[in-house]
């Protein structure tokens, strides 16, 4: 059914997601009278959790909203950081294991699931444990049924990591989250974790923690420096003070 057209603008920041022709300026589209504003954004191939405010003839609007022939659209994304007093809890697809342990690494909350366990069951445990589902499949996004989503725009781990940080402007906690399996981490003797370290770092290494869940122990072994460089830029940029 054709009920006449809209013209829609997208933000810069969107452009990576719809095609080339709606990125010059407001676009003419076709609009059927009763699919929502929320409908036509995500058609046009924009996931709505990447959308922040959306203007009908330069009033804001809801996703409710049912277009009418002739209304200008703006599409603007997100202002970053969001704004939140809610802990962030995180839940991430497989194709994100890097940026999962580099999250872990500064303390934040974040599952990974490795083997795949399918969408559904992804947006199923997002859901019933009210996790933010973080994946770059912007099919996995637009489920109903997920707690709540975000885009993560690059393929690049530390740009990854800049861009969930920068979106959600969580507390940071270095060192106190298994990297493995997102436990907590706590202080450990030596004996405890004797079995689990060469006989070159029971000799030269004193101090060591152990994952309260799954018991793998950890110490400033080799990858050390490498681990506290990622911490240190994102403590310096993101942290309280920071530049980011």
């Amino acid at each position: 059914m054709n009920a006449g057209e809209i013209a829609i603008g997208f933000a810069p920041d969107l452009h990576v997601f719809v095609a080339a022709a709606l990125r010059g300026g407001p676009t003419a589209v076709r609009i059927d009278g009763m699919s929502t504003l929320g409908h036509v954004v995500e058609s046009l191939g924009v996931p709505l959790t990447e959308v922040g405010a959306l203007l009908v003839d330069g009033r804001p609007s809801g996703r409710s909203h049912i277009p009418s022939d002739g209304e200008v659209v703006e599409v603007h994304g997100l202002v970053r950081p969001l704004n939140t007093t809610e802990p962030l809890r995180l839940l991430l697809d497989i194709h994100l294991g890097t940026l999962a342990r580099r999250l872990r690494l500064l303390g934040i909350d974040t599952v990974y699931e490795n083997p795949d366990i399918g969408d559904a069951a992804l947006a199923t445990r997002s859901a019933t444990e009210q996790r933010v589902l973080l994946s770059r499949d912007r099919g996995l996004l637009r489920r109903r049924e997920i707690f709540a989503g975000a885009y993560i725009y690059s393929h690049r781990p530390a740009e990854q990591l800049d861009d969930v940080l920068s979106r959600f402007a969580p507390p940071l906690a270095p060192w106190t989250r298994c990297t493995a399996c997102n436990g907590k981490l706590a202080d450990a003797d030596k004996a405890a974790v004797r079995e689990q370290i060469p006989d070159e770092t029971e000799r030269t290494y004193d101090t060591f923690a152990q994952c309260v869940d799954c018991g793998q122990a950890y110490w400033k072994g080799a990858h050390h420096a490498r681990l506290s460089a990622i911490v240190d830029d994102a403590v310096a940029r993101f942290g309280p003070g920071g530049a980011r």
